[in-house]
């Protein structure tokens, strides 16, 4: 891990955190009183991820889930998914439990976790940690892992997420001991383990550096986050500046300091949503003959949701086409790694009844999500439907 460490932003890009984003890695071993166990006062887990990922504002964090492997095998996978599955909606990403855990854990800026080697790896690391179970009874009081759990902040499952990860990230970050017991020669252990095991062997050690495998770039990840979202917004005062803060089918409504709306995803489970929704979008290829290009697609949503205001057709990671419901069609291009396209849709949404098509094409827009501001492009398109 140590040597991929220079990685870290690639991995990140892989997982689909964004520019502001903060990555929050959910962790939970193999045991009765894990994270995911039930022995405990209450089985956490499976509502903490769901929570997680309403919770919390969807364009300011993204939240992963690293499962022990014997997890993944004692209930099955199905059952795992099907568990996770409104989290997953939600944007929740389900990391491979053999393979990929490793680079996420070097992408993350806080972990939630457990008395489990990979919280305690996180620790090693310097990552900041709050443990949602710290079970006592079944460690070593002597060994660094007793040690660790024993000062390890805990997380209240009761309390607010977000206040609670806003305060791990933005306090001071004591030095752990967790990386001196990890190990005392960081960066020799492929040269000294071959030594010990050629040893054991009592066969000499192969010409050459001792090398390791390096670790892979994760795949990247696309899943779609098909759960309605709750947007709130807010004008900034500058041209075109409007701040977007997203939460992915919130239990209840946030509270919303500006203009709310909703946008649902073409895809949504709840169909009755669609005829609630003040945006509408969905992600393609722009040549994808299925949707007809995005001109056709979102002139055919409008026509079938009279109440949507807007509709958006993401083309890219940074680009979607959007069409108001006076017909007007835009293309929107924001920077690379920026926010999520419907983002910038949202926000056109929101700065239509405040500024003319002309201003916002001169100008553009500035959206600002979390600490982070996203410069987007506003380009008039000609054409109607096929």
């Amino acid at each position: 891990m140590l040597a991929a460490r220079p990685h870290r932003a690639r991995f990140r890009r892989a997982l689909g955190v964004r520019n502001g984003q903060r990555l929050v890695v959910v962790n939970s071993t193999w045991n009765p009183e894990s994270l995911f166990g039930d022995g405990g006062d209450e089985d956490l887990l499976p509502t903490l991820l769901p929570r997680l990922t309403s919770e919390l504002p969807a364009d300011e964090y993204r939240v992963a889930a690293v499962l022990h492997p014997n997890i993944w095998w004692g209930h099955g996978p199905g059952q795992i998914r099907a568990w996770l599955d409104r989290a997953r909606r939600a944007g929740l990403l389900l990391v491979d439990p053999l393979h990929h855990w490793r680079q996420v854990l070097l992408a993350a800026d806080a972990v939630i976790g457990d008395h489990g080697a990979v919280s305690y790896y996180a620790a090693a690391l310097g990552t900041p940690v709050l443990l949602g179970a710290a079970p006592l009874a079944g460690l070593d009081p002597h060994s660094p892992v007793a040690e660790f759990v024993a000062g390890a902040p805990r997380l209240d499952p009761h309390g607010s997420l977000t206040g609670q990860l806003d305060r791990l990230l933005a306090g001071p970050r004591p030095r752990s001991r967790a990386a001196e017991f990890t190990t005392s020669v960081p960066g020799e252990s492929a040269t000294l383990l071959r030594r010990l095991f050629y040893d054991l062997m009592g066969r000499p050690e192969p010409p050459g550096r001792a090398a390791l495998v390096p670790l892979p770039l994760p795949p990247c990840e696309t899943r779609t986050r098909t759960a309605p979202l709750y947007v709130v917004t807010r004008p900034t005062g500058e041209p075109g500046g409007v701040r977007v803060t997203r939460y992915a089918d919130p239990r209840g409504e946030p509270l919303a300091d500006g203009d709310v709306h909703t946008a649902v995803h073409e895809d949504t489970r709840d169909p009755g949503r669609l005829a609630l929704a003040d945006v509408i979008f969905r992600e393609g290829a722009a040549d994808d003959r299925r949707f007809g290009g995005p001109a056709h697609w979102t002139a055919e949503v409008l026509a079938r949701f009279p109440q949507c205001a807007l509709a958006a057709f993401v083309t890219g990671p940074d680009a979607c086409t959007v069409r108001t419901r006076a017909g007007a069609l835009f293309r929107l291009t924001g920077e690379a790694a920026g926010a999520d396209p419907c983002v910038y849709a949202s926000a056109l949404y929101a700065c239509l009844g405040r500024e003319s098509a002309a201003e916002l094409s001169a100008h553009g827009l500035t959206v600002r999500t979390g600490t982070a501001a996203h410069a987007v492009r506003v380009r008039p398109m000609a054409g109607e439907a096929d």
